[in-house]
């Protein structure tokens, strides 16, 4: 294992922003907006909404606007209006693998759960059959429904939580296999209030996300779907399989407690972040209501009464105390956002 020379700064106080610009330090929101947002969208616009109802970790600040559109018509509207005003704009997934911090998010949060959940076969080879899934879809839903029809490919993301679209944002994976061994293309909304479709090889894949490759416009797109190459296999087979990789998950995750899946990368094929997590004695750790797990060392969980900054707090503590150890850098897997 190699160390590195130096230590590198903390990432886990990072931040990402989404569409539109805006200052993130007060409520971009005016009166005249929030009249537009309450005209187009009604009582679907929920206001000042606790991030804490939308994230897996259960804690966050509010957003200045939560609502989730039901087609493409309301996503360009939305959109266009947010450029427009430049108000920043953050597309939600399920937030299984975000933190959001208690300051809250500034500007308007969507979600595509609701108006983007389809799932279907769009080519069918005889052996090789292409998926089209809709990124407010599930995962599990993917897998069950390439279960069902006896496609093969699907089950290494047996068990993970979350939304097709952020699945293949986060390009996620577990030893089985990743989002980047199947996706063949993706279809994208794009700044200029166009769908297009990215081949793979206009994907650059890397451990753990997606990055555009070059030739893609500056802004990524809005990810609204993928295209999945399954191979035809028994159908029972893959039940068989499923079953036993979640239940190996079961056994060693902690599910009692809210969380966002796996805190940080693995810095090496060979060596975890969580074994060096647990080599440096911090299993059990805790910052007020956020613990490192007992079962599962990458894990921070909220054991009831944790907020963001005890998260990040403990976040922290691991990184430092890793580099103090080992001399290796962790790097968050979870997104961070907020004001």
């Amino acid at each position: 294992m190699k160390a590195l020379s130096k230590k590198r700064p903390s990432k886990a106080q990072e931040k990402t922003t989404g569409i539109g610009k805006g200052n993130p330090s007060k409520d971009v929101l005016t009166p005249e907006m929030k009249k537009w947002l309450k005209v187009q969208f009604g009582e679907r616009v929920k206001w000042n909404e606790p991030m804490s109802r939308h994230t897996s970790f259960r804690v966050g600040g509010a957003a200045d606007a939560f609502l989730s559109l039901r087609g493409i018509r309301e996503l360009k509207t939305l959109t266009a209006f947010c450029r427009e005003k430049e108000i920043p704009c953050f597309v939600l997934g399920d937030g299984t693998n975000l933190l959001v911090t208690d300051a809250g998010v500034r500007g308007v949060v969507i979600t595509l759960s609701d108006g983007f959940r389809k799932i279907k076969i769009v080519q069918d080879e005889g052996s090789v059959v292409t998926v089209r899934a809709m990124a407010g879809a599930r995962t599990r839903m993917l897998c069950r429904f390439a279960i069902q029809k006896g496609l093969a490919g699907m089950n290494f993301a047996v068990g993970i939580p979350g939304t097709v679209g952020g699945a293949i944002v986060m390009n996620a994976g577990s030893p089985r296999g990743c989002m980047a061994d199947v996706v063949e293309a993706v279809e994208g909304f794009c700044s200029d209030g166009r769908i297009r479709t990215y081949p793979r090889n206009a994907l650059d894949f890397d451990y753990r996300g997606l990055k555009w490759a070059p030739g893609a416009d500056a802004t990524p797109p809005i990810l609204l779907s993928g295209l999945f190459r399954l191979l035809r296999t028994d159908p029972e087979s893959l039940r068989v399989e499923a079953s036993t990789i979640l239940a190996m998950r079961k056994k060693r995750q902690p599910w009692k407690w809210p969380s966002a899946g796996c805190f940080f990368k693995n810095p090496f094929p060979e060596k975890s972040a969580g074994e060096l997590i647990d080599q440096a004695g911090l299993r059990g750790r805790r910052v007020g209501g956020a613990m490192v797990s007992e079962r599962h060392a990458n894990f921070i969980v909220n054991t009831g009464n944790a907020t963001a900054s005890d998260i990040l707090a403990l976040a922290r503590e691991i990184e430092e105390t890793v580099w103090n150890r080992f001399k290796v850098p962790l790097e968050p897997e979870v997104k961070i956002i907020g004001a």
